[in-house]
């Protein structure tokens, strides 16, 4: 199920020109991202999704892909979000990495306990693993105890069987992070955030099966996402795109962009 955005056609041909298909991000963080927000409503004690990287990337430069979560206290105050996802990122042994970090709604990062995982670069947030291209793992963030000052949140990994549902080894928790208040899950998205160059080689990424569990212990599906990108002004690059297959949603970079910012997609059950 695919909706096009509101821009006419002919503006958005226009808006194309000049965009940027080749060189380095010039964003403040040198990367280029796009987002598939999830279409859901609710208050969450859990959120789950399926990543498996098909097309690996080719050059040596950050890649991360993840699965976002929102906080926000039951009052309705937003306490920033964290993210949980695979990295490809050369400093770590075969150059592959996990990441579970965030910010509070001051923008300070998010203090957790320490991982049972090593890390090449010391970064408490991302730790060596050893995941593979062409396999798909389960993310999943969910709560884990705390008080209604300062709440536990588990950041976990699972890798699945060819049919992508069947877990083939132990849950792997990376680590808990702690959010000020006693927060729930109020919004998801999934993303990458690419640090190479725009026109290098193409890189796929497919997600799946969304799932999150209501402080009701109640389990819903998303049925569709929003796609967005990071703007030219901003430093993105014009040739990412996210699409659906039979399968799940998947993002790709260096390619002709088909779904513009704003498209509604359905998510495949």
């Amino acid at each position: 199920m695919v909706h096009a955005g509101r821009v006419p056609g002919w503006i958005q041909r226009l808006l194309r020109v000049g965009e940027r298909t080749s060189g380095v991000p010039p964003s403040a963080n040198g990367a280029s991202s796009f987002h598939l927000r999830w279409e859901i409503t609710g208050r969450f004690r859990s959120a789950e999704v399926t990543l498996e990287v098909v097309e690996p990337p080719q050059v040596a430069a950050l890649h991360f892909w993840a699965l976002q979560a929102d906080f926000a206290e039951r009052s309705g105050r937003h306490r920033g979000g964290a993210h949980l996802g695979l990295q490809w990122f050369p400093p770590h042994p075969a150059s592959t990495a996990v990441n579970w970090g965030g910010y509070d709604d001051t923008g300070r990062e998010l203090a957790g306990t320490d991982s049972t995982l090593p890390s090449a670069t010391g970064n408490p947030n991302t730790r060596d693993l050893p995941w593979r291209p062409g396999t798909a793992y389960r993310l999943r963030i969910e709560r884990a105890g705390g008080s209604s000052t300062e709440a536990a949140w588990s950041g976990s990994v699972t890798e699945l069987g060819p049919d992508r549902r069947t877990p083939v080894g132990p849950v792997t928790e990376v680590r808990r992070l702690l959010v000020p208040g006693g927060v729930e899950i109020t919004g998801c998205a999934v993303w990458s955030e690419v640090f190479a160059r725009c026109d290098d080689p193409t890189v796929v990424v497919r997600w799946s099966d969304p799932e999150v569990v209501g402080v009701d212990g109640r389990r819903a599906t998303p049925t569709a996402v929003t796609t967005s990108y990071q703007t030219h002004q901003d430093g993105g690059c014009a040739n990412t795109d996210s699409s659906v297959d039979g399968v799940g949603l998947v993002q790709r970079t260096a390619v002709r962009r088909v779904s513009p910012p704003g498209t509604r997609l359905g998510v495949p059950s």
